[in-house]
This record gives C-alpha cells, structure tokens and sequence, in this order.
C-alpha cells in the first residue's frame, strides 16, 4: 500500500512539474486584444461664464496591443462614455444634460511580472477626446497625456483579467477612468 501511495505521489508531482514546463515554454503572443467596462468618475471644469459639474459615468474600451521586447508594448485604446454634467451659471437654475465621449490614445506600456500568473503594468501616452453635450452646445475635440496602471491575471494561457486606472490631462466633465476587462492574446 505503501509503494502504491509513493509511486501516486510521484505521477502527480512529475505531472505537476511536465505541466509547468509546458506553460514556461509556451511563449505569450505578441498580439493582443481586451474588452473592457469602464466607470467614469466626472470632474468639475469652467467652461466660459459657465461651472460644468460632471457626474460619473460608465461606457466600454477595446485595446489593441503589440508585445514588444523587455516587458513593453504599443497599444491602441479606444472607449465610448457617457454621464450627466449640470451645467452652473450665476443667476440661473441649474441644467443637466447628457454627454458622451469617444476617446482614442496611442500608449507606450511597461509590465511587470509578480508571481507566475500575476503581472502589473503602467502607461503613459497620447490620448484625443471627442466631447458632445447638446444641450449646452458643446462638440469638440481636445487632446493631452494619459498615464495609467493596473494589473492583469492570466486565468489561462491565451486570457487574462485585467483592471486598470487611468488620469488624462484633458480638462474636461468625464474625469478618470476605471477599467475592468478581459484580454485575449492571439
């Protein structure tokens, strides 16, 4: 019974151990792409005689990324937002209005891993914002820097889960972004 038990054991390690070689020689594609949900949290600019006060908001992001060498890579980011921004002018009520947000950013990202399925990544780039709020006349475009870190989980070997943080210098009623997603590595 004895011999029976220790010749279980070794099957399992040395499965355990063939499975882990198996997932160190399988090397991450360079290509990727994430889905994302994402929470707005609204800011509070000065827009002409008027205080636009955003409040948050929700919309999705799709990434495109390139792995390239040392832990960083090249992405694509694109979302779609939208919240409520009341809009105050001295002597009048208050008026809310709906706004959305088409956001595109070109970053630069640098990851790094922790244990052996657990990565943290952050970002910096180039981001352009396209706001509309018809009800207060507002269709423009404005762009700035982005930077953002976050954290991704590989739950198997072309998927991980991912969240994320990002500030954009655009001065604008959408705010920061808070991203939760999925990435698929091709």
């Amino acid at each position: 019974m004895k011999k029976v038990l220790l010749a279980l054991m070794l099957t399992l390690m040395s499965s355990q151990l063939f499975a882990n070689e198996m997932h160190d020689e399988q090397k991450e594609s360079k290509y990727y792409a994430v889905v994302k949900a994402l929470y707005i949290a609204g800011d509070t600019v000065q827009h002409g005689e008027a205080k636009l006060v955003g409040k948050d908001g929700y919309g999705f992001g799709i990434d495109l990324g390139y792995r390239l060498e040392k832990g960083f890579s090249l992405e694509y980011d694109f979302s779609y937002s939208t919240n409520t921004v009341t809009e105050h002018v001295e002597g009048e009520a208050p008026r809310d209005a709906d706004a959305t947000y088409m956001t595109h950013a070109f970053d630069l990202v640098y990851g790094y891993k922790l244990i052996e399925r657990l990565e943290v990544f952050a970002k910096v780039g180039y981001e352009y914002e396209l706001e509309k709020i018809d009800e207060f006349a507002i269709d423009n475009g404005s762009d700035g820097a982005v930077i953002g870190a976050g954290a991704e989980y590989e739950i198997t070997h072309n998927m991980k889960i991912l969240g994320e943080y990002e500030h954009s210098t655009i001065d604008g009623p959408r705010g920061d972004s808070i991203y939760c997603g999925l990435m698929y590595n091709f």
